[in-house]
């Protein structure tokens, strides 16, 4: 039964961190980089949800990796 809700929840981290991971911002080069490029370097570039969400990314990512590990050593 217990091993069953970890195995809910390692889902639920999965689709966590596939959303943070596409969530953050590329780190595109060419046409499009040099546009937008320009426009951040007009308007200036937002930080703070781009920090958070490497944060966020960090989390999620030791959160999976422990659940990972406890669901592979509890067989």
């Amino acid at each position: 039964m217990l091993k069953t809700i970890f195995t809910v929840i390692y889902v639920l981290i999965c689709i966590l961190l596939i959303a943070v991971v596409i969530l953050q911002p590329g780190r595109s080069a060419g046409l499009s980089g040099a546009i937008g490029g320009g426009a951040e370097s007009l308007f200036g570039k937002k930080k703070g949800l781009d920090e958070w969400l490497a944060k966020v990314t960090i989390w999620v990512a030791v959160v999976f990796g422990a659940v990972s590990l406890l669901l592979v050593v509890w067989k």
